[in-house]
C-alpha cells in the first residue's frame, strides 16, 4: 500500500471541526433552534484550554460540557470558542480550542462527531479502536449538584441504507495506516 503523503485523515478532521465551528457560530448568533443542544467533550490539558484551577483539578484529562439552557457569552473564533457556564452554582468562563475537542453530540437529532486527539493527529499515532476517557458532565444550572461523571451517548451504530443493508459508522482512525 502506498504512503499517504496528502494526509487525508488530517484534512477530514479539519473539515469536521469546521462543521463544529459553523454550528457554534450559528448558535452564538441566533441561539439554539428547537430542541437542539450540544454535548462537547474536550481534553482539559490541551494547549490553549483555559479554565479555572478548580475545574482543572476536578477534570485533569477531559470534560464534557452541555450547551443547552444556561450558557452565556458564546464567542466563536477561527481556532477556539469561549463560553460561560455554571458548575455547581459557580460561574466559569472557558476557552476551548477546536483542536482540543474530542467529541461533539447533538442528542436532539442523534448527530455526533468523534475527533482524534490533536497530538495523535499531528503525529499520526492514534490507536484504532482506542476508547476515549470517560467525560464528565457539568451541572446545567445553579440549583443542580456539582458535576458528575457520565458517559457521552454514542450515535446509532447502524443506519439503514436504501439497499436495506446496514452501514457501520466508524472512526477515521480505523483507516489510518499503522
Amino acid at each position: 500500500m502506498s504512503e499517504d503523503l496528502i494526509r487525508y485523515d488530517l484534512l477530514a478532521q479539519a473539515a469536521l471541526r469546521g462543521v463544529l465551528r459553523t454550528v457554534l457560530a450559528d448558535a452564538a448568533k441566533n441561539g439554539l433552534p428547537g430542541a437542539h443542544h450540544f454535548k462537547i467533550t474536550f481534553a482539559t490539558a490541551a494547549p490553549g484550554v483555559r479554565l479555572s484551577p478548580r475545574m482543572r483539578a476536578q477534570y485533569p484529562q477531559s470534560m464534557t460540557i452541555i450547551l443547552q439552557h444556561q450558557f452565556w457569552d458564546l464567542t466563536v473564533r477561527d481556532d477556539a470558542f469561549d463560553v460561560g457556564l455554571s458548575f455547581g452554582g459557580v460561574p466559569e468562563k472557558l476557552t476551548i480550542p477546536f483542536e482540543a475537542v474530542t467529541a461533539f453530540f447533538d442528542p436532539a437529532v442523534q448527530f455526533g462527531l468523534q475527533f482524534a486527539p490533536a497530538d495523535a493527529e499531528s503525529e499520526g499515532e492514534a490507536e484504532a479502536g482506542a476508547e476515549p476517557a470517560e467525560p464528565a458532565l457539568p451541572a446545567q444550572n445553579a440549583a443542580e449538584a456539582p458535576a458528575k461523571a457520565e458517559a457521552l451517548p454514542a450515535p446509532e451504530a447502524k443506519r439503514e441504507t436504501p439497499s436495506g443493508a446496514g452501514a457501520e459508522v466508524v472512526s477515521l482512525d480505523r483507516f489510518r495506516k499503522k
